[in-house]
């Protein structure tokens, strides 16, 4: 279910292991803690969600007000389900939204080099492709797609740890819920 302007909507998924949507717990979890005290926080935002599955994160996001949302998927069964979930709302794309049929660093490259600069990165690849966290997280740390403010959040399982830092790039926070975690990451200043 997602909460903001699209509140108590379901989103479709494929059945199978491969695709697993962020929890609604989890993902509330990301959401307070993003917009904590401030409500409007989140208003005209630019957001990448890398590994986006269902697009749950993402979808999330411009139901509580983001301008633009990157949905960076290289599953084709998974990028046309983000699409489906994502017409049901009424959402268009190009304006709203950007559905990236690639590879998580071949989009991070390719966002990079159109100028894109995110407030917010969302990076939840499936747990076993665990080296997915570090080639993201390194590539990030040295990329003009992260402004002085933006925020990278990785979703992992509890027992990996994706790393403390990325040359500038730090965690600053874990929050372990379930058998999941979310580390927080920003540049140093």
């Amino acid at each position: 279910m997602i909460a903001g302007k699209f509140r108590s909507r379901s989103l479709q998924s494929l059945p199978g292991m491969d695709l697993r949507p962020t929890a609604d717990r989890l993902r509330e979890t990301v959401f307070n803690v993003l917009s904590a005290g401030m409500p409007d926080s989140l208003n005209d935002t630019v957001w990448i969600d890398l590994c986006a599955g269902t697009g749950a994160v993402g979808i999330e996001a411009l139901s509580r007000g983001a301008a633009k949302v990157y949905f960076v998927e290289v599953f084709p069964p998974a990028a046309a389900l983000i699409n489906r979930n994502l017409n049901k709302l009424g959402l268009e794309n190009g304006a709203d939204y950007e559905i990236l049929n690639e590879d998580v660093l071949l989009a991070l490259h390719n966002l990079q080099a159109s100028g894109v600069t995110a407030d917010f990165i969302f990076l939840d690849p499936p747990y076993r492709m665990a080296d997915i966290y570090e080639h993201s997280l390194r590539l990030l740390s040295a990329s003009s797609l992260l402004g002085s403010k933006t925020i990278v959040i990785a979703e992992h399982h509890k027992k990996l740890d994706p790393g403390d830092g990325f040359r500038s790039l730090n965690r600053y926070r874990t929050l372990p819920q379930g058998d999941a975690a979310l580390s927080f990451y920003r540049l140093l200043r």
